[in-house]
């Protein structure tokens, strides 16, 4: 027969477990066991004042926002809601049914406060990276690099043109936090001093982002071809990571201006920093022919760090003539030695001239005598249009020609399929977390997000390879 109508009657008592109606198998279960978050509130205690109303433990922002980071909540309006909602949200953040959610600007409070004057977010990351090591996932033998754009949170419409922009009539103390930020990284290496050509335009609510246009495809569009290329141009941070390739675990990550040059830079600041952090000095480093400069590969080579990276090399010829990888390096006596058996030297005589030494920009120019090269059969292959053939040597050619080396070796084939890994992750985080656009505005605010999003990142690594275990049910 039909059962009586169901009506909700309010009772009196309620006998109710969060931990029973969470989920075994649910994804913040394996989170929790590697959230290691019990010294926040010792690491953070001088940034507190010791009288005054207490506090919101900052222990339950940092688990909420690793919520939303985890989840690709974006909003924290909306993240507020969705803890307040979701039981699953409320067991990892140690809330009970009655407890109550702290308002999302108590978020930006913090942030912008003891969070980045303490550098928390830089130590979680890093803990949780002391952890994968700790764990064994990480061999610290092959680390790739690569960069990604994340478009920021301005606008054309706000933005002036080059020709007008001057950085020196803005008034620091007026200014927004995102334009003081701007002014602070005028000279830093990551920022301003990455080049010395300035953009086309400057946003106006976020200067220090970047206005550029998408070069190369993703790896979604690789796996996915499409007809959208070349879309238009926007402001944007580059997020760089360093990846281990063993279990595509992120050992560190940084957030630069949109050129190659920063990230690049990135790189070293990378390698330096997890050398001094966590001892980890890579076999190999695998990257993109972006990083293929003679200053990088040298910088590689003198730390005894194979670069398994395309050279960047502009020596080519297109007109069928010889290039300088026809020549064949004569190192003993230092000169080049032409396919018809001619040396191309530096010098003949010792002169007094400093202009004969290498250049100011450490290159070396080597030639052959005029009238042997007017005498050569094979001019006309060589030099056509010119009296005698002249090649120049960069100051780090060695570690170019050693990068060149190791792309005819098996193991640089492997390489090659392991940079995809790299790829793969800034898929991830563009389409499961949601980072396809930051919410925060300045190089602060990007560096935020960025180790937000590889915390969560790692914690997902974790609980994907060492799952929570199952309670088994009774019978």
């Amino acid at each position: 027969m039909m059962g009586p109508k169901q009506e909700a009657q309010a009772a009196l008592f309620y006998e109710f477990s969060l931990e029973d109606h969470v989920l075994q198998d649910h994804l913040l279960r394996s989170i929790d066991r590697f959230a290691d978050l019990d010294d926040i509130r010792q690491y953070l205690a001088e940034f507190y004042s010791h009288t005054g109303r207490p506090s919101i433990d900052p222990e339950l922002l940092i688990r909420m926002l690793l919520v939303g980071y985890c989840f690709g909540i974006r909003s924290e309006r909306r993240l507020c809601e969705e803890v307040h909602l979701n039981l699953a949200y409320r067991w990892f953040c140690r809330l009970d049914l009655s407890d109550p959610v702290p308002n999302h600007s108590t978020f930006s409070k913090n942030r912008h406060g003891r969070f980045r004057e303490s550098k928390l977010l830089r130590h979680l990351f890093e803990k949780t990276v002391a952890r994968c090591i700790a764990d064994g996932l990480v061999s610290c033998q092959r680390l790739a690099a690569d960069a990604s754009l994340i478009e920021a949170d301005a606008n054309k419409q706000n933005s002036t043109p080059k020709k007008d922009w001057d950085h020196s009539t803005i008034a620091p103390a007026d200014a927004p936090r995102a334009v003081k930020e701007y002014l602070d990284v005028l000279d830093d290496a990551a920022f301003g001093a990455a080049s010395q050509v300035d953009p086309k335009f400057t946003s106006h609510s976020d200067p220090a982002s970047q206005w550029s246009k998408e070069d190369q495809k993703t790896i979604w569009e690789i796996v996915f071809p499409t007809n959208a290329r070349n879309g238009p141009a926007f402001f944007r941070y580059s997020t760089n990571c360093l990846i281990d390739t063993d279990n595509s675990l992120i050992v560190d990550v940084e957030g630069t201006r949109s050129i190659r040059q920063a990230e690049v830079g990135s790189v070293r600041t990378m390698l330096d920093r997890i050398k001094d952090l966590h001892d980890i000095n890579p076999e190999r480093l695998i990257a993109d022919s972006g990083y293929g400069s003679g200053p990088m590969l040298g910088w590689l080579v003198d730390r005894n760090i194979k670069p398994h990276i395309p050279v960047l090399d502009k020596s080519g010829r297109t007109g069928g003539t010889w290039s300088r990888a026809d020549f064949e390096w004569d190192a003993e006596n230092n000169h080049y030695i032409c396919p018809g058996g001619e040396p191309h030297k530096q010098f003949r005589r010792n002169y007094s001239d400093p202009n004969r030494r290498p250049t100011g920009k450490g290159v070396a120019k080597y030639q052959a005598l005029k009238h042997t090269c007017q005498a050569c059969p094979s001019k006309m292959k060589c030099c056509p249009n010119a009296d005698a053939r002249k090649i120049t040597r960069e100051e780090h050619e060695g570690a170019r020609q050693i990068a060149r080396d190791i792309a005819k070796t098996k193991q640089y084939v492997v390489s090659m399929r392991l940079r995809k890994k790299v790829e793969m992750l800034f898929a991830h985080l563009k389409r499961i977390l949601g980072l396809g656009r930051l919410r925060l505005r300045g190089p602060c605010g990007a560096n935020d997000e960025f180790l937000l999003a590889a915390t969560a990142q790692n914690l997902r690594k974790l609980a994907k390879i060492f799952p929570a275990p199952q309670q088994t049910s009774k019978a």
